[in-house]
């Protein structure tokens, strides 16, 4: 596609591919700033399902404005180009940092679900379910702030549903149990997903894994989530209470809503709450409350309320439900038994992309044209970062595996404090920097020696292919023209006014010995009756030097 988009938006290079659309990194020529441009394939603009999701994604996210949702400027089409102009975000997904990093702190995790709850939220009061929140759509910026991202199977509640597959096209791994059964999305359904991804953030890995699609969604159905304090005991019961309230199989067992998920999470940690009794959720016909009650040890009765008939009859049941979604979902994911599919992920870091794709297709899989990119600390360019699934994870033959490959590495910031400005231009020869320097009289550096940095601090990490700024306040010598009016000031007075200029002030008394009493009656105490240099000096302040005031 041409350079420029609408003759305002120039492309600088590619940021991404994804299954719909391509992703660039442009410069608003407008308004002078760096935005993100989602792309619409070509082939897919005369595609009325994709065209309507693309367009779906633009409307949903252009009626949210909240500091966890990456935000829309601008949407529009030109030569048939259908594109979305949104801001950049520098970062990592969410997905990412757990497979850098595994399981996080408490804090940490609480940190990000309460941004992530708070911009669902948001979105709900909009009548927006997100329907695919996962950590692979939750960007981290390098402050910590998260935002989330991909509302292209959103859909307003009262909207037209697309297709019939689309109640289960969020990931298999977060999906509420009653979207694996076909049907409709809820507000209830994004908290299903905001448990998983709470679990996944303490855990470091999801609850249910499986070999096929079939199988996960199977799990999520059925089996009861894994007790996060089995893998992690150090964590409060009342965290776990929450993680399973908010994936209870019953979605009228749930949270009703994200916000009360957030009021929950905003008191877990809290000391009225740290012997709190760990939850059980009764799905009852007849009561389906939420209650709590301290675990029941094996050795007492429980009270046979129904029939064996009966128990038996709903046995069947449900065995012949199961069967049914098996089915379904079976035909929805294009399962089916076949004898040797399946093989591990082998390890792709620091392969280039054409290493990669040839050791994928000898153990059958596919590498993604979904191709992120990210600078890094220390992996040259063109080396695969990280790829999902992870090393090992047991897959499907044929299935796709995404990588992340590097842009370069940064260029980390240095403290120059200390330094010379010389010595500061020649360590920034080559790079994109520009220094702009400010003197600032010192009486304790050489001049020319740095006194601090601005606008860029040690340590900050920066994108060698951009233009930055560095101020830098460089230590310059103190002068002052002596003033007449020096004489005859309070040496209290005077010393602070000469003080508050950089300098260095000594006080000298001056004796009165072989002072006449005429002579000692005319004395003035206390006051300057002399300085050194004299009056209508030009003093310069060096490093061992100071100015005298003489008093008696």
């Amino acid at each position: 596609m041409s350079e420029m988009i609408k003759n305002r938006y120039m492309i600088v290079s590619r940021l991404g591919e994804g299954g719909m659309a391509d992703v660039y990194l442009a410069i608003d020529t407008l308004l002078n700033r760096e935005v993100a441009i989602k792309v619409l394939r070509g082939e897919l603009s005369t595609d009325a399902v994709s065209l309507l999701r693309f367009k779906r994604e633009a409307n949903a996210a252009s009626t949210l404005n909240h500091p966890n949702i990456v935000e829309i400027y601008d949407v529009g089409e030109e030569d048939g180009k259908h594109f979305i102009v949104m801001e950049v975000v520098r970062g990592k997904t969410l997905k990412q940092l757990i497979s850098q990093r595994g399981a996080m702190e408490k804090e940490e995790a609480l940190a990000i679900m309460k941004q992530l709850i708070a911009a669902i939220s948001e979105a709900h009061r909009k009548n927006i379910i997100h329907r695919d929140i996962k950590p692979q759509n939750v960007l981290v910026k390098d402050d910590g702030t998260v935002k989330i991202t991909d509302f292209g199977i959103a859909l307003a509640q009262d909207a037209m549903q697309l297709t019939q597959t689309d109640a289960v096209m969020g990931s298999v791994h977060y999906l509420a149990p009653e979207c694996a059964r076909g049907e409709a999305a809820s507000n209830q359904s994004d908290v299903y997903s905001l448990g998983i991804v709470l679990y996944e953030l303490l855990r470091g890995e999801v609850p249910f894994n499986g070999e096929a699609p079939v199988q996960i969604a199977i799990k999520h159905m059925r089996e009861d989530i894994p007790s996060i304090r089995e893998f992690n005991p150090t964590l409060p019961q009342s965290l776990e209470n929450i993680i399973l309230k908010a994936t209870a199989k019953n979605k009228s067992l749930r949270y009703l809503s994200a916000k009360d998920m957030a009021d929950d999470l905003s008191t877990c940690l809290s000391a009225a709450r740290s012997k709190e009794a760990k939850m059980v959720l009764i799905d009852d016909d007849m009561d389906s409350s939420t209650i709590v009650i301290n675990q029941v040890s094996a050795a007492e009765p429980v009270a046979e309320s129904k029939s064996t008939l009966a128990t038996i009859s709903a046995a069947l049941g449900i065995s012949a439900i199961l069967i049914l979604i098996a089915f379904v979902i079976f035909s929805m994911f294009g399962q089916g038994p076949i004898d040797d599919r399946y093989t591990n992920v082998p390890d792709l870091s620091g392969l280039s992309y054409a290493e990669a794709k040839t050791v994928l297709e000898e153990k059958g899989l596919t590498l993604s044209n979904n191709v992120l990119y990210t600078l890094t600390e220390d992996i040259p360019a063109g080396k695969i970062v990280s790829f999902s699934p992870v090393f090992g994870t047991q897959v499907e033959k044929g299935s796709v595996i995404t990588i992340t490959v590097s842009e370069g590495i940064y260029f980390v910031v240095e403290d120059f404090t200390g330094k010379t400005l010389e010595e500061v231009r020649t360590l920034l020869s080559g790079t994109r920097i520009t220094i702009r320097s400010e003197n600032e009289p010192s009486t304790t550096l050489a001049p020319g020696t740095i006194i601090r940095q601005e606008l860029l601090l040690a340590g900050d990490k920066l994108d060698p292919r951009r233009t930055y700024e560095i101020k830098l306040i460089v230590a310059s010598y103190v002068e002052w023209i002596v003033p007449p009016s020096i004489i005859g000031m309070g040496i209290g007075e005077a010393s602070r006014m000469i003080e508050e200029l950089g300098l260095k002030v000594t006080l000298s008394k001056l004796s009165t010995e072989g002072l006449s009493e005429e002579q000692l009656a005319q004395l003035e105490y206390g006051v300057v009756t002399s300085v050194s240099p004299g009056v209508g000096s030009l003093y310069i302040q060096y490093e061992d030097s100071s100015v005298i005031l003489y008093y008696y």
